[in-house]
This record gives structure tokens, C-alpha cells and sequence, in this order.
């Protein structure tokens, strides 16, 4: 079978120092390969088991102020994971341990690119199980304000992703694009997080934005940016957001096929979306990923047809 219908790991463990984006905590990080259907796992190391363990899914997302915050049943909690499990999930990472000393995934350069380049690094093992995903089959939307995201029937996952700021220094800016490692390592995963400076004190005294710096943001003030260097690319700021989107759906635990649309969408939206997803279970077929790309048009003509597959839909659910 063609590898790249299979589940893959990591060949080696990769290693990580830096601080947390919000917490601005010393943090140490570790990836490390993990078995078929293990999705992605936190381990806090400064924490004592059981209870130290925390599932990287949809279910458990708890926060999603400024990022998005996994946790436990028993309050144990990591967060600022989506530049990791983008990373992860558009370099065909499929599981993965994370074990880290700290409750905050480091922020790095503020962006995916340092976890992509290391993940390219040592490379990927393949498993012994297929990937799965969803087929989009209906549209689906999720509104609030002048907000909205959605899923619709397209034949690959793909990412449309709008913003709309009052700033000059974004303004309003759009992407439209494939969700493959190529597309992500060269066009999309060096994007940094951003913020403005005259929200800055306000975060910090609510105990956010610890870390932040212009080493890891892109800083707006007065319609220019702040940063020295400028920008990575003209429309850093809505592909970073691209990004987070990735990185949050990548929670479902299967790989989505069909197009994400983000207006002035952010954590929280992307975290709802998916909820209405799995409520909503008329509206997606479950198959292999195989299934999904090569029968695409026949699960779109008939969406009730018997899955090719054993696996059930319990799986999504947890």
C-alpha cells in the first residue's frame, strides 16, 4: 500500500527548550515515536502519574483565550499547542508523546517552522495501520458576531482562511491552500504569532503574554509593525492563522477531508466547529484515507453507502 495512506511516527525522539508564550515558563520538551491509533499525547514530566497524561483531542480542549488549552479530568493541563500539533499533523506525524516539565508547550519562534524542521530532520517510520478520515459531505457552520467558520464538500483538505483587521499594518488578508507538508514546510510554518502593544498590559495582568517578546511576535503598534526584521511573508498575519486552524482541527484525530472556511475566525470558533461536526454525524462519511481520496465521488453520490472499513465512529467520540 502507498505509504502515504499509512499512519507514521517519528524514527527518533526530538528535543526542545524554550519558554511558554503565555506562562513564560522554562519549558523542556521531548517528541517521542508512539504506536498506531496513539494520536497525540502530553506527558507532564513535572507531574506525578497517573494523572500527569493528557489526550491532544477535541473533547479535551478547556480554554481557548489567545490559544488552545488541553486537559485532563483532573484539571492537569498543557497549552499553546496548536503550533506543535500543526506541525505534527501537516508533516504526517499521526502519533506522537510529547512529554514536557511544564504546563505550556514552548513557544519558540512563535511560529511551526523550528518543529517542522526538526521533524524533517529525523524523519518519519511508517506503522502498520491506515490513516483515517472524514469525508465532508454537508456543510457545516459555525457563527458569532462577524465571525465564522465552516466545512464544505471538497475532495482534499484544504484551509480558506480570511481576516479583517482595523490595523493598517494587516488590514484585511486571505489564503487559500492545500493541506500538505510540502505546502506547509514552504509556504506557511514560519508565520509568528502577533499581537498588539497596546493590549499588552492588559494580558499580562491577566496573566497572559509572560513570554512574549518580539523574538517570538509579530508587535503591532500605531499601524506598523514593530519588528526589526519585518515580516516573513506580506500576509504573515492570516497565514498564521491558517496555521492555528490547522493545528486545532488536527484535534478531531483523523484527517478532514474537505475545505475549512475561517472568517475572522479563531480558537474558540475552530473548537466549536468540530463539536457541531460530531453532532451533526449525517453530515461526514468515516472511512480509510484511501477510501476518502479515491472514492471521493462516490461517497459524495451516495454518503449512506457501507463504510470500507471496520473501524466505528466511537473513536471520533471521545
Amino acid at each position: 500500500m502507498n505509504h502515504d495512506y499509512m499512519q507514521h511516527t517519528l524514527k527518533s525522539q526530538l528535543h526542545f527548550v524554550g519558554r511558554g508564550l503565555h506562562s513564560g515558563k522554562a519549558v523542556r520538551m521531548t517528541l517521542a515515536p508512539a504506536e498506531a491509533f496513539t494520536g497525540y499525547v502530553f506527558e507532564r514530566a513535572d507531574l506525578a502519574p497517573p494523572h500527569n497524561t493528557v489526550l491532544a483531542r477535541w473533547s479535551t480542549v478547556s480554554d481557548t483565550r489567545l490559544s488552545t488549552t488541553v486537559s485532563n479530568r483532573v484539571g492537569t493541563s498543557v497549552s499553546t499547542i496548536e503550533h506543535l500539533i500543526a506541525a505534527l499533523h501537516a508533516s504526517g506525524v499521526d502519533n506522537c508523546r510529547i512529554l514536557l516539565d511544564g504546563p505550556e508547550v514552548p513557544v519558540m519562534d512563535g511560529s511551526a517552522k523550528v518543529f517542522v524542521d526538526q521533524i524533517n530532520s529525523v524523519g518519519l517510520q511508517p506503522l502498520k495501520a491506515e490513516r483515517m478520515a472524514i469525508v465532508v459531505t454537508e456543510s457545516i457552520w459555525v457563527e458569532e458576531d462577524q465571525a465564522k467558520v465552516g466545512l464544505l464538500p471538497f475532495p482534499a483538505p484544504w484551509v480558506d482562511m480570511s481576516i479583517d483587521f482595523e490595523s493598517e499594518a494587516i488590514g484585511e488578508q486571505s489564503v487559500c491552500m492545500p493541506v500538505t507538508a510540502e505546502h506547509f514546510h514552504e509556504s506557511v510554518c514560519g508565520a509568528r504569532t502577533f499581537g498588539f502593544m497596546e493590549q499588552a498590559t492588559a494580558l499580562r495582568s491577566l496573566g497572559l503574554a509572560q513570554g512574549g517578546s518580539l523574538q517570538n511576535t509579530v508587535v503591532v503598534e500605531d499601524n506598523r509593525v514593530l519588528n526589526r526584521e519585518g515580516l516573513r511573508y506580506e500576509d504573515e498575519f492570516v497565514r498564521h492563522k491558517a496555521v492555528d486552524a490547522i493545528g486545532d482541527l488536527a484535534l478531531l484525530g483523523v484527517h478532514i477531508v474537505g475545505c475549512f472556511v475561517g472568517r475572522r475566525s479563531g480558537h474558540r470558533l475552530n473548537n466549536q466547529l468540530l463539536r457541531r461536526l460530531m453532532v451533526e454525524s449525517d453530515s461526514w462519511y468515516y472511512t480509510t484515507l484511501q477510501d476518502a481520496t479515491e472514492y471521493w465521488d462516490e461517497i459524495m453520490r451516495d454518503p449512506q453507502r457501507p463504510a470500507k472499513t471496520t473501524n466505528t465512529r466511537t473513536s471520533l467520540a471521545e
